[in-house]
């Protein structure tokens, strides 16, 4: 960006992965970029004082797409750009008797539940002051795990975003929600 723009900007890059940590910081020095680090670590345990402009997932992998989620709302990140991956969270978890006839098979239940997953996701942001667009990351030859999730901070009423967020979770039978759990402890500390 600072090359193309002339905008001085930091980017800090967290993954799991120790190898992949070491490869990008390797690739950072040698490209002589000053402002790009990588650290190894989850989300959940990183902390960051100053002003976060945009928050980027890419595969976070289950709660951690919501862990980053919450952490960005946290920041009060101007932009928020999330390509999940794998959702198990609701699988376990949604019901609704009139769609048995569907939920009684796995892997449409699988594939319903990572939609229902994205779309409370996005109903969450909205919630909390956010402008949400669920669209197409890349092309599904490439990926099925192809959802964006593109949120921006906008200064709106929440009151029927959070009505819906309710609405949507009671429809489901979803309680006991992870990303619902952690943003409460985020606001507690």
């Amino acid at each position: 960006f600072y090359n193309i723009r002339k905008i001085k900007v930091k980017i800090t890059g967290l993954d799991l992965k120790k190898d992949v940590i070491d490869f990008c910081n390797e690739t950072a020095q040698e490209l002589n970029y000053e402002n790009l680090e990588f650290l190894h670590g989850d989300i959940r345990d990183f902390e960051y004082k100053n002003k976060v402009n945009m928050v980027v997932t890419l595969h976070a992998c289950d709660t951690a797409t919501d862990a980053a989620l919450v952490k960005a709302i946290g920041w009060k990140s101007d932009i928020i750009l999330s390509v999940p991956c794998c959702q198990h969270e609701f699988f376990d978890k949604i019901e609704n008797k009139s769609l048995n006839p569907m939920l009684k098979h796995g892997l449409i239940k699988e594939r319903l539940s990572s939609l229902v997953t994205d779309s409370l996701r996005g109903l969450f942001l909205e919630s909390r002051g956010y402008k949400v667009q669920l669209t197409e990351f890349i092309s599904m030859e490439h990926t099925p795990k192809n959802i964006l999730i593109r949120a921006v901070k906008a200064d709106k009423d929440t009151k029927t975003a959070k009505s819906e967020y309710e609405e949507f979770k009671k429809f489901w039978n979803l309680r006991d929600l992870f990303i619902e759990s952690y943003y409460n402890k985020i606001k507690e500390d």
